[in-house]
């Protein structure tokens, strides 16, 4: 494995030849995940939900990288009708599929996905679920095929309760983004046990960007009051820039030698900011049982079988 001490974007080796979906890759993290991608030879495709951000951030891309090969699809991780689209209508080869989207909603209860779901729930962590499975076969005849599933700090906040996945007992904005990035977490583990299972070429890691400068904490608090945006403007002051946030998921998806169910993020103190390394994931999401609990409610939640 490339030494991880001190790695930045620079070490990234040649990216020619292989083809990228990068979900969420209009803004924060996600772009500068394409960004690095295709200024290191990937075609990247920008999935994203908001098609007029993704232009805009391919058009960014094109300026900073002449020549890169970007394309823009649309995306909703919140309605399987979009997924199944994005999969049926997606053709040619797939090397690399960073699931790097995310929502965070700390305010009240936002309605529920098209298919019944938390909306946090459906977006972190089952969309992801099911677009995974439904592009498996175009990532299995890939070159060196990864799969790289985006945490966060704040799974280890929560323990998995199967029985109330939506947070219909009692809704709060934060519990309910901390299950769902222990939910995520759980699966993308989950998918590293049953490929190696299956002898599948496919690799599947994690990565966290710890505490990061991007727009989701702010769009997040602007309907929390004065006192919470205020916050929100003090702690952006304080966290990673969105670069260092990007570098885990970067050297997950691109440096060689690396093994399935590793995790990297932040080296710093609580993994809140600094270089990359390697990280442990929380005891409830690291749990074999959990694992198999959680896959089979994603299946029979989803409709998408796999593995």
């Amino acid at each position: 494995m490339q030494d991880i001490r001190n790695w930045t974007e620079e070490q990234i080796p040649d990216q020619h030849g292989r083809r990228a979906v990068v979900t969420g890759a209009n803004s924060g993290v996600g772009r500068v995940t394409a960004l690095e991608l295709a200024r290191h030879g990937a075609a990247v495709v920008l999935a994203v939900r908001n098609v007029t951000a993704g232009k805009e951030a391919a058009a960014t891309i094109r300026r900073e990288v002449p020549g890169a090969d970007v394309e823009v699809r649309r995306l909703d991780l919140a309605s399987l009708a979009s997924i199944r689209s994005f999969a049926t209508d997606f053709t040619g080869n797939l090397d690399l599929l960073v699931n790097n989207a995310g929502l965070v909603l700390t305010g009240p209860r936002p309605p529920l996905t098209v298919d019944g779901f938390d909306l946090q729930m459906g977006t972190n962590a089952l969309g992801p679920y099911a677009l995974t499975g439904l592009l498996l076969d175009r990532l299995a005849a890939g070159k060196e095929p990864r799969v790289v599933t985006v945490s966060s700090i704040v799974h280890k906040w929560r323990n998995l309760d199967l029985d109330d996945l939506m947070s219909e007992r009692s809704y709060n904005g934060n519990r309910a983004y901390a299950m769902s990035k222990l939910v995520g977490t759980i699966l993308g583990l989950e998918l590293d046990r049953r490929l190696r299972a299956a002898g599948s070429p496919v690799v599947s890691m994690l990565a966290h960007p710890g505490m990061t400068r991007t727009n989701l904490t702010p769009r997040a608090m602007a309907d929390r009051g004065r006192l919470m945006r205020a916050a929100s403007r003090l702690m952006s002051l304080v966290v990673s820039p969105v670069e260092a946030g990007a570098r885990p998921q970067l050297y997950a998806t691109t440096a060689p030698g690396v093994r399935g169910g590793q995790f990297f993020g932040p080296r710093g103190f609580q993994e809140i900011r600094g270089p990359v390394t390697e990280v442990r994931a929380s005891a409830q999401a690291r749990d074999p049982g959990n694992g198999r609990r959680m896959w089979a409610a994603a299946a029979r939640l989803t409709g998408v079988t796999y593995l």
